[in-house]
């Protein structure tokens, strides 16, 4: 064999080394999302104070890799210039890595809440809440397995199922508002509850995005259908009856 090919072998192997380590951080960094997303929704389910300071905890961490994976990846657009399949992954790590850092701040800003919330008499709309977050986790563990396999179909299901978190915030918000206008006692609480609810809404939304990313890196192609967004708080009432002396 050639000096040449030698070095042209080596060039290559570095480089599948380095994506290899850029979609090895991303895994790790999702890795980490969902356990601090799975400690504040269970934060608020158990009122568990601890799980919520952890939660809170292993945020800098999340950030930190995100910085390192934005970095490595400029790096290796700077000097490797990837084509085709692989720039789609190296581009597609930067965006993945974005969506879970902001999927990290989500997660901190619940368990910020729960700690809050945990101080209160329970009230049943908690579990609620905690139905409606498990349900956000369950899309984001999908979407990091599509992005793990390559697999562009589970990415299309994960982005296709958005609208069910959006249908169990639509009931919860109603539902809230309702509970704060029965008793204005409630409100203070009832305040801190939606601010949950949007967050883990949010985190859902941040799941579809990683959806249509990963859909884009194993395709080549966009998910051309309009987003199937079903939230319409912006629109919601709740009548108000006042009461007769």
């Amino acid at each position: 064999m050639s000096d040449n090919n030698k070095m042209s072998d080596h060039t290559v192997k570095a480089f599948s080394e380095q994506l290899e380590s850029l979609s090895s951080g991303v895994a790790q960094m999702g890795g980490l999302a969902e356990a601090q997303l799975a400690d504040a929704v269970e934060a608020i389910a158990r009122r568990d104070t601890k799980l919520a300071e952890g939660a809170i905890a292993g945020d800098p961490r999340i950030d930190t890799l995100q910085q390192e994976i934005e970095a490595q990846a400029l790096k290796l657009l700077a000097l490797r210039q990837p084509m085709a399949v692989d720039l789609r992954d190296t581009l597609a790590a930067i965006k993945i890595a974005s969506e879970l850092e902001r999927i990290g701040d989500l997660a901190k800003n619940i368990a910020k809440r729960a700690l809050v919330l945990n101080r209160e008499p329970p009230i049943r709309l908690t579990q609620s809440l905690a139905r409606m977050g498990r349900a956000s986790l369950n899309q984001l563990k999908l979407v990091l397995d599509s992005y793990s396999d390559r697999d562009a179909t589970g990415a299309e299901a994960v982005w296709r199922n958005d609208g069910e978190i959006d249908e169990i915030y639509n009931s919860l918000f109603r539902e809230l508002l309702t509970y704060m206008m029965e008793d204005p006692r409630t409100i203070s609480m009832g305040t801190h509850l939606l601010f949950v609810a949007k967050n883990i809404e949010r985190t859902g939304d941040h799941a579809t995005n990683i959806a249509e990313t990963v859909y884009h890196m194993v395709t080549g192609g966009h998910l051309a259908m309009e987003r199937p967004k079903s939230d319409t708080t912006s629109s919601t009432t709740v009548p108000f009856e006042r009461k007769t002396p």
